[in-house]
């Protein structure tokens, strides 16, 4: 299982609004920056107002960031777009043969280490900031 795009997306947005705060971002603008539908623009806006990382009304268009970016953490992001669910980034095929001993245990010998590797990379995102991610981009 990857994580879903919809994470960079939402990176991509806020990183928009970040930059450019005289613009009107709206959601045909930004989709054309990303390069997708403004319909997945407003689901993943959507999903990131719920979060309270941004600002939008409906019906006024453009939207902006509820905090500083310095407050906005990647891991921030992440859960808000729910890329992945809790230790669930590595998935365990489904159906392995309960006669064959490894089958039988190897789900159990590798779901801590996965979820142990989740948590290192969570522990990551919780260390950068949006406003570091936007100081890279050359504008």
């Amino acid at each position: 299982m990857n994580i879903s795009t919809r994470f960079a997306v939402a990176i991509h947005i806020l990183a928009l609004l970040e930059i450019d705060k005289e613009s009107k971002n709206t959601s045909e603008w930004i989709a054309g920056s990303v390069g997708t539908n403004p319909v997945v623009i407003r689901r993943i806006t959507s999903m990131l107002g719920k979060a309270g990382l941004i600002d939008v009304r409906p019906g006024v268009a453009g939207a902006k960031l509820a905090r500083a970016a310095e407050e906005i953490t990647l891991l921030d992001i992440y859960l808000a777009v729910d890329a992945v669910g809790q230790d669930s980034l590595f998935a365990v095929h489904d159906h392995p043969s309960p006669d064959c001993p490894v089958g039988r245990n190897i789900a159990g010998a590798i779901i801590p280490v996965f979820s142990l590797a989740q948590q290192a990379m969570e522990d990551v995102l919780g260390k950068v900031t949006l406003a570091q991610i936007a100081s890279q981009i050359p504008v």
